[in-house]
């Protein structure tokens, strides 16, 4: 661990308050962490141990956090020997969890309407932006969600207007529309009240009738797979918008040591190589995806 990290990052035994499947493959887990939640801001993750057995570590998004009570939420899906030894652990049992880790989003006071864009597994630092945004009176966030899988989230026909859209694009996310923000969601798979396409589809949508004042108030932020992110940072290039993308890399250390997880970012001096654990996984899009 470098020493820019040291004191930032701990290293918790931390008791499973909850834990559950709310749709195929995707899982809930509640983690009582205090050190953890006190710290952690939108876009950062833990390191967790997925079972006393397993030596390997696993880097896992935060889905929400309650500072005061103590806990943090993580969704994950079930992908591998990890993820699936992680799926049977049960409610009482300990693992020992490193976090927060990584350079968080960094939303611009300057332009408060702030579109938030999470694809699949990339969906949970979206909530917690999202969950953050809400509590400062200023902000104006609005998001939207893809996702190939069931959304692991109830479902209902949204009672808020968001001008632009696609008339299939009916359906929010209960837990965010009760917290008072704008949601809309899609899915190449069908799913009911989801546009049948993409994430970066609602998002242009939406950009293209605002004027100009509007556009100036606004910025991007995405977490998702690779194609999306790349698609959502051309979307900022045509609309001329700020945009801060999270990364997702396989990595072994997660705090800087084994550079198992650098990727090529564009700097004013030339590529320079970083590492995603602790110089991201939040990166200005235009660095890692450049014209």
């Amino acid at each position: 661990m470098t020493s820019a990290h040291r004191g930032t990052i701990f290293l918790e035994t931390a008791r499973i308050v909850a834990h559950h499947s709310p749709a195929p493959e995707q899982w809930l887990l509640t983690l009582e962490a205090p050190e953890c939640a006190r710290r952690a801001a939108p876009g950062q993750f833990v390191h967790l141990q997925c079972d006393p057995a397993l030596p390997m570590r696993r880097p896992l998004s935060l889905l929400r956090v309650n500072p005061d009570q103590g806990w943090v939420e993580i969704l994950y899906k079930v992908i591998g020997q990890g993820t699936r030894q992680l799926a049977q652990q049960q409610t009482g049992q300990a693992l020992s969890v490193m976090g927060p880790i990584g350079q968080p989003f960094r939303p611009d006071p300057q332009r408060p309407r702030a579109l938030l864009l999470g694809g699949g597994v990339g969906m949970p630092p979206m909530i917690f932006l999202a969950d953050r945004l809400r509590r400062d009176p200023q902000a104006k966030p609005c998001v939207f969600l893809g996702s190939e899988l069931p959304f692991p989230f109830p479902i209902r026909p949204s009672r808020v207007l968001i001008p632009g859209l696609p008339a299939d694009a009916i359906g929010t996310l209960a837990l965010l529309e009760d917290w008072g923000i704008p949601c809309r969601l899609s899915s190449a798979r069908g799913q009911p009240g989801c546009h049948a396409g993409y994430v970066t589809d609602l998002a242009r949508a939406y950009l293209t009738p605002l004027d100009a004042a509007t556009r100036d108030q606004t910025a991007l932020y995405a977490c998702g797979p690779e194609p999306m992110l790349r698609a959502v940072a051309g979307l900022a290039r045509e609309f001329d918008l700020p945009c801060q993308v999270s990364l997702e890399e396989f990595m072994a250390c997660a705090v800087g040591g084994c550079a198992g997880c650098v990727v090529p970012i564009h700097t004013a001096n030339g590529i320079a190589m970083k590492r995603v654990c602790v110089d991201g996984p939040v990166f200005p899009a235009a660095a890692v995806y450049p014209a």
